[in-house]
């Protein structure tokens, strides 16, 4: 006899869609303020992300993807962003968020593989990061791209006392 299809089992989220990417622009910062207040019980400040903007060796690199709009209309949304310092030969990434509606569909890993692809045609040649020791999911990501854990910054996240992990990546 056979037994009906399972749909209590969750199902899985539709592969994500074919992503761009591009530098922040200013039309952009609501949208990217947006997805940074979803992601983080203290996240970055607007100022501070319009000033990463200006530096030269700060990029703000978003993730777009092409949505069809109620209307039927495609439209650009923006799924996710990273910011990045780019200094002599290191990539040191400083922030990474995807939108919540974007989330387990490969936009974060999609986005930290742009910015290191962009960082060795640049001439980088070490990739670094910080991560808190309770972001579980980002250290699963950070491993699996390659990324080793080198050290401990004791109390780096200060509103509670978290430590942070350091990883670096050979590019």
């Amino acid at each position: 006899m056979r037994r009906p299809p399972d749909t209590t089992r969750p199902s899985m989220p539709p592969p994500p869609p074919p992503l761009d990417f591009r530098r922040m622009a200013l039309q952009d910062l609501e949208r990217v303020m947006e997805i940074e207040r979803d992601g983080f019980a203290h996240p970055w400040s607007m100022d501070l992300l319009r000033r990463e903007m200006v530096h030269d060796w700060s990029t703000i690199l978003v993730a777009t993807a092409t949505r069809r709009g109620p209307a039927g209309s495609p439209s650009e949304v923006i799924a996710g962003f990273v910011v990045y310092w780019l200094v002599h030969d290191e990539l040191h990434v400083l922030n990474i968020a995807t939108a919540v509606e974007e989330r387990r569909r490969g936009v974060g890993r999609a986005l930290m593989d742009e910015a290191a692809a962009r960082a060795r045609k640049a001439g980088a040649v070490l990739a670094t990061l910080e991560v808190r020791r309770s972001n579980a999911a980002a250290l699963a990501l950070y491993r699996d791209l390659g990324y080793r854990q080198v050290g401990i910054r004791p109390n780096y996240y200060a509103d509670e006392g978290e430590d942070a992990i350091v990883m670096v990546m050979d590019l």
